[in-house]
């Protein structure tokens, strides 16, 4: 089997190539959850409300959820686009001003 020689500049390559894939994967996932099912103490905290607020949330229909033996779950998808879709009707209504 024949010998590879590894230099300094080969290893300075590879550690640029390697960050740069770091750089792009952190790019590509930024304000995004790392968990796909929240539950409400992850919920409250996220978009800073009161258990209270979250429950009026879910009687109205404002945020999607999945009730299992009792637990109650959240699908963090669903959140970033309820979050993304009310952020774009105010930019709207901005815009009407």
């Amino acid at each position: 089997m024949p010998t590879e020689i590894v230099t300094t500049d080969d290893l300075r390559e590879f550690k640029r190539e390697l960050l740069g894939d770091f750089k792009r994967i952190l790019a590509e996932h930024s304000g995004f959850l790392t968990k796909k099912w929240l539950k409400s103490a992850d919920v409250c905290d996220l978009l800073e409300i009161s258990q209270g607020k979250l429950q009026t949330m879910r009687i109205n229909g404002t945020i999607p959820y999945t009730k299992l033996g009792g637990m109650i779950f959240y699908d963090s998808t669903e959140i970033q686009k309820m979050m993304t879709r009310n952020m774009q009707n105010v930019l709207r209504l901005r815009g009407r001003k």
